[in-house]
């Protein structure tokens, strides 16, 4: 069929604007491409925390420091971020246990964690760890003791082989951010990408909602 030639020249002007659509829609989604490889694959959150007390009434200072009421429910600091993290990402939780439970009185605890880091203990962990092999990203949530991680989390990074994997710390506590424990984490794991995640004072804990929505966001986890 012979075609007029304004006709000719109108569908070749509509099969060039189709073709720079579709580079241009190839082009955008190249760009969309980092957000949506960040959250790509399955996230497991796995945390250490020592509230004080299981009774939401008749605190005192440092049970008060230690934990968040939600729901009349007491969670300690790094419980409450684990699960919020949990919940917006869609993530699995694990919680780091003691085989031989800690002391709940401060001061007796402050003592024992001194010790802990001055021996280089290695806690033991209560049960099995989860098959990590099942992630691609892995959060985990501690509270800042002396400057450091709870030992018990290098008992957790001594059996742990997180290569391959990335690894985002978070960390609660009383004003030391999370000292130099990012960077002892990537020495522990040197074949995993470990980046800093959030870092929240025990006195916003109650209210860290939506600082902990806006770095997951921005991080790309966010359901």
């Amino acid at each position: 069929m012979l075609l007029a030639r304004g006709e000719g020249m109108t569908l070749t002007k509509l099969a060039i604007f189709a073709a720079l659509a579709v580079t241009f829609s190839a082009f955008c989604a190249g760009l969309a491409a980092p957000r949506e490889a960040a959250a790509a694959g399955k996230a497991l959150v796995v945390y250490f925390s020592m509230p004080e007390t299981d009774k939401p009434d008749g605190m005192t200072r440092e049970e008060d420091n230690s934990a968040v009421v939600i729901d009349g429910k007491v969670l300690g600091n790094t419980q409450y971020v684990a699960q919020l993290i949990a919940e917006r990402t869609g993530a699995d939780i694990f919680r780091i246990e003691p085989e031989k439970p800690y002391p709940t009185d401060h001061e007796t605890l402050v003592g024992l964690a001194r010790a802990e880091k001055d021996d280089g203990a290695r806690p033991a962990i209560k049960g099995a760890l989860p098959d990590l092999s099942a992630y691609d990203t892995v959060f985990v949530g501690y509270p800042n003791w002396w400057a450091d991680m709870p030992m018990i989390l290098y008992t957790f990074f001594d059996r742990a082989d997180l290569s391959g994997k990335r690894v985002i710390p978070f960390v609660t506590h009383g004003g030391s951010g999370f000292s130099r424990t990012v960077e002892t984490i990537a020495e522990l794991e040197p074949g995993a990408k470990v980046e800093r995640g959030v870092s929240v004072p025990r006195s916003d804990a109650q209210e860290c909602g939506p600082e902990v929505t806006a770095w997951l966001r921005e991080a790309g986890f966010a359901k």
